[in-house]
């Protein structure tokens, strides 16, 4: 057996009903079985639900409403014997070894051998697990402990056993990795695993610190936060946010497992504040409130808890934290005193776990970095303190240092050597950090090369094999005037000397799109021959780069909105992440598509399309998506709204996107030759009035304001030809002097700048 064709999910609750809709966005067929419902009419009902719900969730675990369809109901009861058409059994049920022990009696008799068997356990040992059952049971068992919610949380912790077949643990991994897109971490059968056994640990400090120092949640989220490489939530932002109950049953379930002398136990103490939020149900986003709450009755105020007296204040800015770790770490006040007391207790307790917990230090940081979304992993972190300095002060302060860290010395946990990044091991020497086959690293390359082109805004990359990549800079990688003219002279440079070009970002999202602060602040100094000469340096570009004897390739991955989208709809392919969200949202902003993005996405229906045949249903098609601001929610669902073409590549683990982005450019290298340009037949006045009309509807029923109205008419004048009709043949330089037009009539409109302010000042458009 080579691969895993089916796989059945045992138990419907959140985890399990999570795994199976991931499992079906993979395009794998998945049996989700839970117990036989008790009404005795649809004993199913249980497993249907949880399906039922995923569909109506908010982000759905679905990518697709399609992907629903890979997902089959069924119950324990009836259908258990239904694994034997499996390749791989995952058990998620209730955390009691009684509960699971009493389902794998059952799972070991019918079971096929050489399927994989594997439970989402995150606090029985696997040791535990399998007591009692067949060779032929445990030689297939392992642990697979994916993170919440599974479709978007990237880690999965593997755990095999000693009796685990290497080629059953082999085959999960290598499915879980390139069709589920998680990182896998191998971890140790140790408790807790790697990251909730450090994540809950440096929680319990944090809380812990921010009482004893007398801290505000505020200030212990803005010096836990950004400053330490941990996202803008902080910590207790965080704990709002995976929800307040999930602390005391992580902490329990440690404090059951550890050994007394584990350090884990120094820091479990009664939190009488946290066990008053957890009577009143305040337990994060998932209920009324948490440490923070939008008190709705005062204005949608933010409120915070004060945690001394337990009750809710107005939230307090917190004042300035030093942006530099050893600064902060260094200062003599509160500030300083916190961020040690967190920091040092946390880095050497993930110290201490090397090994227990996992076989190299590269495993513990990739595990917090993935599973906590920390910036640098614990020995990262560690790096950029200096180890002498960390454990000379563990030292100065009487406090344990790890056999692991004392053997490290003075020397760095990571080192380039040769154009090489290796780490220290256990062993007292350093090992090459060797990437998988079928990852490309952008941060590699820059690691061993120099930029072939670099401004302010983008940077050009050689990333092997006459490949370039062009990579954004700026903040929220915005594309203006620098960022063109640094594709402008990519493209003559690869034309020139090289075969293709990625366009690919290592941020979390592709670009924000257009830089809009620029374009305020042009609105506000009247400056529209600035605008004019952007919205026609953006064209320009954008058709050179679609119209270059060399392939290009989009490789997107989070937002890829409006002037981003655009760029995309213009490469010759695109790879994206399964994780993309791709729109034209100009219409929200007040504007529209001015890039080129309307003709392009009409050709795309017009090419790609299921619809009727004539010109008016691809128009109203295209003409839905953009007024509305549709963003997809998925790269599948973006391929759905023809952002993407049906031969353009869906990645589904972002550490493969580069890779797989470059292969394709290779591919499409040979007897390359760029595309004709379109032509266009629209309804003309005809099909404006249609439109009109339709907008009319949506604004009696209040779905559209006074100045969607006015927006939506300018874009339908666009996308129906403007006065040509029918019988005219328009081309695509016609399609884009009817963009221009209509963009800069309504950039000048006050109600457009009073959108754009509003989507700088709070990220959300404002409905005028």
């Amino acid at each position: 057996m080579t691969g895993i064709n089916k796989v059945c999910v045992i138990g419907a609750g959140t985890m399990g009903a999570g795994i199976a809709a991931q499992v079906a966005n993979a395009g794998v067929p998945v049996l989700l079985l839970d117990r036989a419902a008790d009404n005795g009419e649809n004993r199913n009902a249980i497993a249907q639900a949880a399906i039922a719900s995923m569909l109506k969730a908010s982000p759905s675990p679905f990518m697709t409403a399609a992907s629903a369809k890979m997902v089959e109901a069924g119950n324990i009861e009836d259908d258990l014997a239904r694994i034997a058409e499996c390749d791989w059994i995952v058990e998620a049920v209730t955390e009691r070894i009684d509960v699971k022990q009493a389902l794998y009696a059952r799972i070991d008799s019918l079971h096929v051998p050489g399927s994989a068997i594997s439970s989402n356990t995150s606090t029985i040992p696997l040791a535990r697990l399998i007591e009692g059952r067949s060779d032929s049971f445990a030689t297939a068992f392992l642990i697979t402990h994916f993170f919440n919610p599974p479709r978007h949380m990237r880690l999965m912790e593997l755990v095999a056993g000693p009796r685990t077949q290497p080629a059953v643990a082999a085959r999960v991994e290598n499915f879980i990795d390139r069709q589920l897109g998680k990182s896998v971490v191998r971890a140790k059968d140790s408790p807790g695993f790697i990251a909730n056994r450090i994540g809950a640990f440096w929680l319990l400090t944090a809380v812990n610190a921010a009482l004893d120092l007398d801290i505000t949640i505020e200030e212990a989220d803005a010096i836990g936060g950004r400053p330490m490489g941990i996202p803008a939530t902080g910590i207790f932002g965080l704990l709002d946010l995976i929800g307040i109950d999930l602390l005391p049953l992580l902490r329990d379930s440690m404090q059951a497992l550890l050994p007394p002398s584990d350090p884990f136990h120094a820091a479990i103490r009664p939190l009488p504040i946290i066990e008053t939020m957890l009577a009143a149900g305040t337990i994060g986003k998932k209920s009324k409130g948490g440490f923070y709450r939008i008190n709705r009755e005062k204005g949608k105020s933010r409120e915070a808890i004060d945690l001394t007296t337990g009750l809710y204040r107005a939230a307090i800015k917190p004042g300035p934290v030093a942006a530099d770790l050893r600064s902060l770490i260094a200062g003599r006040d509160k500030q300083g005193a916190f961020a040690w007391a967190v920091l040092g207790q946390t880095l050497a307790y993930a110290a201490s776990l090397v090994p227990e917990a996992a076989d190299d230090i590269v495993a513990i940081d990739r595990a917090m970095k993935l599973g906590y979304n920390w910036k640098y992993g614990p020995f990262e972190l560690i790096d950029r303190i200096g180890p002498a300095s960390f454990t000379a002060r563990l030292h100065a302060e009487g406090a344990h240092v790890p056999a692991f860290l004392a053997a490290a010395g003075d020397r760095r946990f990571y080192q380039g050597v040769d154009d090489e990044l290796r780490h220290f091991g256990i062993d007292g020497t350093y090992h090459t950090i060797a990437r998988p086959d079928g990852m490309l690293s952008l941060e590699d390359v820059k690691r061993t090369s120099r930029p072939l082109l670099q401004n302010a805004a983008a940077t050009l990359w050689d990333i092997g094999d006459g490949i370039a990549c062009f990579e954004f800079t700026s903040k929220v990688n915005a594309i203006d005037m620098a960022t063109l003219a640094l594709l402008d002279q990519s493209i003559t440079l690869v034309a020139e000397r090289m075969k293709a070009i990625v366009i690919y970002s290592d941020a979390a999202n592709f670009s924000a799109g257009a830089n809009l602060d620029t374009a305020v602040k042009a609105i506000d100094a009247g400056d529209w021959d600035a605008i004019e000469h952007l919205l026609g340096e953006g064209q320009r570009v954008f058709k050179a780069m679609k119209y270059a004897p060399f392939p290009v390739v989009g490789a997107p991955a989070g937002l890829a909105l409006g002037g981003a989208c655009e760029l995309l709809l213009h490469a010759d392919a695109i790879q994206a992440h399964a994780e993309t969200y791709i729109g034209l949202v100009e219409c929200g902003v007040g504007i529209i598509p001015g890039w080129g993005g309307c003709g392009e996405l009409l050709h795309r229906w017009t090419a790609f399309g299921d619809l009727p045949r004539g010109p008016l249903p691809v128009v109203a098609r295209a003409f839905e998506i953009i007024s509305t601001a549709t963003v997809s929610k998925s790269a599948a669902h973006a391929r759905e709204l023809r952002f993407l073409a049906p031969s353009d590549g869906i990645t589904m683990n972002r550490d493969r996107l580069l890779f797989d982005a470059k292969a394709k450019a290779i591919a499409l290298v040979e007897n390359y030759a760029a595309p004709l340009p379109p032509t266009f037949r629209l309804p003309g006045p005809s099909g404006h009035c249609a439109l009109t009309m339709a907008a009319e509807g949506f604004h009696r029923r209040g779905m559209a304001t006074d100045y969607d109205l006015v927006v939506s008419d300018a874009l339908s004048q666009v996308i129906t030809g403007g006065e040509k009709d029918i019988m005219d043949v328009i081309s695509e330089t016609d399609m884009l002097a009817l963009e221009r037009r209509s963009f800069m009539q309504r950039v000048r409109d006050p109600r457009t700048r009073m959108r754009i302010a509003a989507m700088l000042e709070t990220g959300k458009p404002v409905r005028n």
